[in-house]
């Protein structure tokens, strides 16, 4: 798995692309809705670009959510878990900086960040703000008619925790209830105290979809960027009743999305979603035609589907990237830089190790590559150097074990 900060000085190969998403996407996402495909097999890299999407909407100015998509939970198919899962897994620029992990609630923080930002025009959380900031923020929220009017009671009430009378006896315990409200959990009679009409359910998820990104808007920012990740061939695991309930919502967001401004979803996939004989769209005939196949060319940003296994990478783009990882580890280990090989020892690896790997491996080169090169640099620093060919199959023995 990629780190979760600066995968972006060790990347090469997606220049263009990201140039292209940064242009045509997240420079207008507050007035617009996107949705976008990536095809990609097992190990081409989806997770890594991803990381890089994610450090590129944070520097124009927007909020992620990156959701694993399984059959288990968050299937498609039940789309109030797809949206709980948006909101458990949004990330500000202040939790995605202290890694904070989704079972605190890093909504959260777009929570009470937001209750400073509509008061004083900055996104910080403070854990106790005056009764001039809460009614300056509500009013401003309540003024919002593009979020729903639920939506908009329960955020009011999750603020009215950090005022004076508030701060101490039950408060953590009402803000995790309020929370509980936004993922669809309990039922209306719990909620009664706090005069609203529904909670998020199958039915009107959708439509929160859309109240969250004018909320996240509101709150300052140009939109929300989600990350759908979907696992490895969990189509196929799906009954035919849920698969075809899972194409039918991915077919509404598609053909709604111009209906969710600010809203970028980026749904990445292997291509057994495409052409799966019993599981792919290609059974669903209203999908396949608005998606049509991957193109065998380099993924380019206005169009619909990313192949990342039509990448163009040859061997200069991986001893470039190995010449960065070569440099992080330098400056990770200042007492240890002179253990570790030169640049062009490290470039000579990178060759023989990529004429080790064979096409047909079923192993994506740069995940071989990566892992050989922390293997390669902690032999150095230990003073045991091995063959490559050694390392390599090491490394490809661990892979497979995973």
């Amino acid at each position: 798995m990629p780190p979760i900060h600066g995968v972006n000085y060790f990347s090469v190969g997606n220049e263009k692309l990201l140039k292209g998403i940064k242009k045509f996407h997240l420079k207008g996402l507050g007035n617009k809705g996107i949705i976008r495909f990536i095809s990609g097999s097992w190990g081409s890299g989806k997770t890594h670009f991803f990381s890089l999407v994610r450090e590129l909407a944070f520097e124009e100015g927007c909020l992620i959510s990156n959701v694993q998509l399984t059959a288990d939970s968050a299937a498609l198919n039940k789309f109030e878990q797809v949206f709980a899962e948006i909101v458990r897994k949004i990330a500000t620029p202040t939790s995605y900086s202290q890694n904070q992990d989704s079972s605190v609630y890093s909504y959260r923080y777009l929570l009470s960040e937001s209750l400073n930002y509509l008061a004083n025009g900055k996104s910080i959380s403070k854990s106790v703000v005056t009764h001039e900031e809460y009614v300056m923020a509500k009013d401003k929220l309540m003024a919002d008619q593009s979020i729903d009017i639920d939506f908009r009671k329960m955020i009011a009430a999750y603020w009215s925790t950090f005022l004076p009378d508030s701060v101490g006896g039950n408060q953590d315990q009402r803000r995790a209830e309020i929370l509980q409200w936004f993922i669809g959990e309990g039922k209306i009679s719990q909620y009664k105290g706090f005069q609203i009409a529904k909670i998020i359910n199958k039915e009107n998820s959708k439509l929160m979809l859309q109240s969250l990104g004018n909320f996240v808007k509101l709150s300052g920012y140009k939109g929300l960027v989600i990350l759908f990740d979907e696992a490895e061939q969990s189509y196929s695991v799906m009954s035919k009743s849920a698969l075809k309930n899972a194409q039918n919502n991915l077919l509404a967001l598609i053909n709604n999305i111009e209906q969710l401004p600010g809203l970028f979803l980026i749904y990445a996939t292997t291509p057994d979603f495409y052409n799966d004989p019993k599981h792919g769209i290609q059974q669903y005939g209203a999908l396949a035609a608005r998606l049509g196949q991957p193109e065998q060319q380099p993924p380019r940003a206005l169009k619909k589907v990313w192949n990342l296994d039509a990448n163009e990478v040859n061997l200069s783009d991986y001893q470039v990237a190995a010449s960065k990882i070569l440099d992080i580890y330098t400056a990770a280990y200042p007492d240890d830089s002179d253990e570790l090989p030169s640049e062009s020892k490290v470039k000579e690896f990178v060759s023989r190790l990529h004429s080790e790997h064979s096409e047909f491996s079923g192993v994506n080169f740069w995940r071989v590559m990566v892992a050989s090169l922390i293997a390669y640099f902690d032999d150095c620093m230990e003073g045991e150097e091995r063959d490559v060919e050694e390392v390599y199959i090491s490394v490809m023995a661990t892979i497979k074990d995973e």
